[in-house]
């Protein structure tokens, strides 16, 4: 018989605390030398932009808040009995902020709630999707052309109307010619701080 196969699982944790037992996690693998056994611990993120201060800022969120996805190696007598061993169980779950393994019924009143594996297919579409985002770091910006009118909305010049005089693709930013008073001035603006009128 082979080596036993590998599948995901998923451990509830804390809320906002993934990150910290995804490190935990890893460090008691090395430290216990389980490398073998538990090759992988996954946090699904997605980038997203975000305005802080009046600027446009791409920042990493947790695509499932309070699960971390763990790959580990199952054991057993034989090939339809195979689970994970209770060394396995015991080491992730005193992981501090770890509630416990989802199961594959929650609502059982067997209180030997065996932990589920992710089918195949869901944790292909979720490795997809992870990959998916290291591939496209960034995400196309909004296509401004010279000449366009634009209307301002945040900064001191909030709904002011202008038209685009530049377009620096560099600095992910447009100059602006807007009317104060009047007289038409200029003004460099962030991308997210315009829209197309």
């Amino acid at each position: 018989m082979g080596e036993p196969k590998l599948r995901w699982y998923i451990l509830r944790v804390q809320g906002g605390k993934e990150k910290k037992v995804q490190e935990y996690i890893q460090n008691e693998v090395r430290r216990a030398g389980k490398e073998e056994d538990i090759p992988q611990v996954l946090i699904p993120t997605e980038k997203v932009y975000q305005v802080k201060n009046g600027k446009r800022v791409l920042v990493e969120k947790i695509c499932y808040s309070q699960y971390v996805f763990v790959q580990c190696r199952l054991s057993g007598e034989s090939p339809d009995k195979l689970s994970l061993s209770g060394e396995i169980q015991h080491l992730l779950c005193d992981i501090p902020f770890v509630a416990g393994f989802l199961t594959s019924n929650p609502r059982s009143k067997d209180t030997k709630k065996e932990p589920y594996p992710v089918p195949d297919a869901e944790i292909n579409q979720i490795l997809g999707k992870v990959d998916e985002m290291i591939d496209t770091e960034e995400e196309a910006a909004p296509s401004f052309v010279v000449g366009e009118p634009v209307k301002v909305i945040d900064g001191p010049f909030n709904g002011f109307n202008g038209n685009v005089l530049e377009i620096l693709e560099d600095k992910k930013k447009l100059k602006v010619e807007v009317k104060i008073f009047g007289r038409p001035t200029t003004m460099e603006l962030n991308f997210v701080q315009v829209i197309k009128e």
